[in-house]
């Protein structure tokens, strides 16, 4: 049997990225994914890549990477965390690859940011079923040599598990920006690594797991704040409320 370890939506908070993986140290997992978005919102950007590209076996590409890596700089926002991040780094995380594509215990484990459509299309657990469903599509963006029985992906921040006509789908939460509970979360796949992608029989069992981890909030903000982090405030009230800054505060 084998563990991996999935952990995505980081945004630069050491002090919960630094609480994930003591907690994956303790579990005595040693293989480790990332589904994206390292960088942004918080004030360690660069340290977020440094330690994923020497922690993480693979890695792929989210939507603040994409932003960072590949297109022009909009915002002084943008600029802030460009420029820490340096030119290596951005061209590390431009070149990052769409998707992984695992078998474990029989099963074919497809792995994204946010969809098959692409690092922007958003799909939320409280989707239409024919949406949730369209997440095991293959697609240009994912290529067409791998039909999924199990999808894990990142990007919404909240974290969920439901099945569909024997097809499992879901999503890993965020270790560094959760917007469901104030705790950072990833997910832990365990079962067996035999198999190929041509389907071989498995008789090991496959397990999906969250893991909600407890850290230090009020770290992260006081080393945002000290580093003078544009959106300090937006950043501070998500970490606190676990709610995200776009939606209409609730009188």
């Amino acid at each position: 049997m084998e563990r991996i370890a999935l952990l995505s939506d980081i945004h630069g908070n050491m002090p919960a990225l630094e609480a994930v993986l003591a907690d994956i140290d303790r579990r005595g997992i040693t293989r480790l994914f990332c589904l994206g978005d390292l960088v942004g919102k918080g004030p360690h950007s660069e340290r977020a890549v440094d330690i994923c590209r020497e922690r993480c076996e693979r890695v792929i590409r989210g939507n603040w990477d994409n932003g960072f890596g590949r297109k022009p700089t909009e915002t002084a926002t943008q600029g802030w965390h460009k420029e820490r991040l340096g030119p290596e780094r951005l061209a590390y995380l431009r070149d990052l690859p769409n998707t992984i594509d695992v078998m474990m215990s029989g099963q074919r484990v497809r792995l994204v940011h946010a969809s098959p459509r692409g690092v922007y299309h958003r799909v939320r657990q409280r989707d239409p079923v024919e949406v949730l469903e369209s997440m095991f599509e293959s697609t240009d963006f994912t290529g067409y040599g791998f039909d999924p029985d199990v999808v894990g992906y990142g990007d919404i921040h909240d974290a969920y598990l439901r099945s569909f006509h024997h097809r499992t789908l879901f999503n890993v939460g965020s270790v560094g920006n959760p917007l469901d509970q104030t705790r950072a979360c990833y997910a832990v796949l365990d079962g067996s690594s035999n198999g190929t992608a041509a389907g071989t029989a498995d008789d090991a069992p496959l397990a999906i797991s969250l893991v909600r981890v407890p850290y230090d909030i009020e770290r992260a903000i006081r080393e945002a704040a000290d580093e003078g982090m544009p959106d300090l405030e937006a950043y501070v009230n998500e970490l606190r409320t676990a709610r995200y800054r776009g939606l209409t505060p609730v009188s």
